[in-house]
């Protein structure tokens, strides 16, 4: 089974996005062993500290990310997939045994440490999507992604 970890920069606060995030975590089971970390993310008020706060987000994800593992990256200016490619990226092209860990960020975005460390820069598309959103699309193209792979009917 496929161990994927997702670490992510700030909560879900709305209740729709915790019940939606429940019923993908659910099905995911299926199909791989996932583990969520929760980061806090940084505050800020003012722009002008956008690099600041990259590089002290960074710092916090470096230390939870495991050693040795598939980093995806989830960016705006990322590479796009389809669903079916997205399928095989996770359960053909990566190897067999590989960690493989998503990174959603805060909402200035990653540092050039973080995006030079990823395998792949992600993106799910050319808008621009809050950061509670992408977090469950992620989750269900995951879910879709196993029902591809194992030919069940969910995808048509």
């Amino acid at each position: 089974m496929i161990k994927i970890t997702l670490i992510t920069l700030g909560s879900l606060k709305e209740t729709y996005w915790k019940e939606a995030e429940k019923e993908y975590l659910k099905r995911l089971n299926l199909y791989v062993k996932f583990q969520h970390i929760e980061l806090k993310e940084e505050r800020f008020s003012d722009l002008h500290e956008r690099e600041t706060v990259r590089i002290t987000e960074a710092q916090k994800i470096l230390k939870v990310l495991p050693n040795d593992c598939y980093l995806i990256v989830l960016d705006e200016r990322g590479k796009e997939m389809d669903s079916p490619a997205f399928s095989k990226l996770l359960f053909h092209t990566i190897p067999q045994g590989t960690h493989i860990v998503f990174v959603i960020g805060g909402p200035l975005g990653f540092s050039e440490e973080i995006k030079k460390k990823a395998r792949l820069l992600l993106s799910f598309s050319q808008f621009t999507f809050p950061h509670q959103m992408i977090r469950t699309i992620l989750l269900e193209q995951i879910y879709r992604a196993g029902t591809i792979a194992h030919e069940k009917q969910y995808h048509y």
